[in-house]
């Protein structure tokens, strides 16, 4: 089966709808990144104080609480399940693109071993092994260019045009 740059072969209409569920879906995963950053998680010693509070800490302009082995596990449940159909998704449409097999392989698998060293790491971390800080930010980062590109080169290709073979 030829699938390599079936995408620009669609038609029109086809395309519009992708291009909509993509450019929704990044409107999603960036808003998510927004909460994140208003959480004060952007930073190595942010991401700890999310999840292991801040009590200790009397000149904390905004008190945290440690979170609770429920919440801990709504948020790695929710998120590494969310997060799995939405890299399913996303590169499902970056297979078929016009790319080199490579780096199809790496976008589209990438993200799920992101997902699960970020939210993974995220337990491990308020479980007490703090080290596991740097392995999220690291993953975060990393599942957020995997996205970002994948979502911009899905994008792009939905804007060309299928080449017509010449007559001889």
């Amino acid at each position: 089966m030829q699938y390599n740059g079936l995408l620009i072969s669609f038609p029109k209409e086809l395309k519009i709808f992708i291009a909509a569920f993509v450019i929704i879906l990044s409107i999603g995963f960036f808003t998510g990144l927004l909460f994140v950053s208003e959480t004060s998680s952007t930073s190595a010693n942010g991401v700890v104080e999310n999840y292991n509070g801040n009590e200790d800490d009397e000149a904390a302009t905004v008190m945290k609480f440690k979170k609770s082995e429920r919440e801990m596990l709504t948020i790695v449940h929710t998120h590494i399940l969310a997060m799995s159909f939405i890299f399913f998704l996303l590169g499902g449409l970056v297979w078929v693109t016009k790319l080199p097999k490579k780096l199809k392989l790496f976008l589209t698998v990438e993200p799920f071993l992101s997902v699960l060293l970020t939210f993974g790491g995220i337990y491990f971390l308020w479980m007490g092994h703090l080290w596991m800080k740097y392995v999220v930010i690291f993953s975060g980062f990393l599942m957020t260019a995997t996205f970002s590109i994948s979502a911009i080169l899905v994008l792009w290709q939905l804007t060309l045009r299928p080449r017509v073979k010449e007559v001889k």
